[in-house]
């Protein structure tokens, strides 16, 4: 009796390990991948192959804003070594000098000055010809900006293009899901789930993208605005201090010594 309930009992025991050997791997199958999802699959990889465009727009605008923040500060533009000493030789009316020492500078000052000094004419003391300087520094500015631009128009295209690739990726999420349904007849939110989630991750990375984009964009261009004002400010303050320099003597007849009371 004995003998049969140990043999009863090892057969069960067959059975249940067997049980557990064949059904395991299934259960572990449904559960590994909540369980083992990481959250660059999670947030990234389960958007879709449009995900790898917008990370493209991401990478492009990270090495953009590094561009532009190392090119666009003021001792590229305006420095103040090369104001101070461009100042002294204008208000000494040492032109030539002026001119030499813009031409060795690298700076957008540095050029504009080389470019619109030699305009200069000493044959109009009254103003130096100083319409044709202005319209120098004119020209040079807008060739220059068209240059400067350029990275930042990037930011823009950036900014326009990252949210027109979410919304492609959620249009093929939404084609995907109404395809399910089409097939299935039925809205299972299992099978639908992942068509979804593509349609929601590569809108939300098109926005995320999209939004500092802009506001690098703006900041750039006034930043690159402010930069050209200072530079243009420099230039009107050594044009009038050489003028002062050169009408030295009309500009005192002009003011009263004193006003009798």
């Amino acid at each position: 009796m004995i003998e049969k309930l140990a043999s009863r009992g090892s057969r069960i025991a067959v059975a249940l390990t067997t049980t557990l050997l064949v059904t395991a791997p299934a259960l572990l199958a449904q559960d590994a991948p909540a369980a083992q999802k990481s959250m660059l699959t999670k947030w990234v990889i389960d958007g879709g192959w449009t995900m790898g465009f917008i990370g493209a727009a991401v990478v492009a605008f990270i090495a953009l804003c590094v561009f532009n923040f190392i090119n666009l500060t003021k001792p590229k533009f305006c420095p103040d070594d090369l104001k101070f000493a461009l100042m002294d030789h204008m208000t000494n009316c040492r032109v030539r000098s002026a001119i030499e020492q813009a031409a060795s500078h690298p700076s957008f000052l540095g050029r504009m000055m080389a470019y619109s000094l030699p305009n200069i004419d000493a044959t109009r003391p009254e103003d130096l010809g100083r319409d044709q300087i202005e319209d120098a520094m004119a020209d040079f500015t807008n060739n220059e900006m068209r240059k400067m631009m350029t990275p930042l128009n990037y930011i823009s295209l950036c900014a326009q293009v990252s949210p027109m690739l979410g919304l492609l990726g959620t249009v093929l999420g939404m084609v995907d899901a109404f395809g399910i349904l089409a097939i299935t007849g039925s809205a299972d939110p299992s099978q639908l789930a992942g068509s979804i989630s593509v349609a929601l991750l590569t809108t939300l990375w098109g926005l995320i993208n999209a939004i500092p984009c802009l506001v690098a964009y703006y900041y750039f261009k006034n930043r690159v605005n402010n930069l050209v004002a200072d530079c243009h400010h420099a230039a009107e303050d050594m044009i009038n201090s050489a003028l002062q320099t050169v009408n030295a003597e009309a500009y005192l007849a002009k003011i009263p010594e004193g006003i009798a009371v």
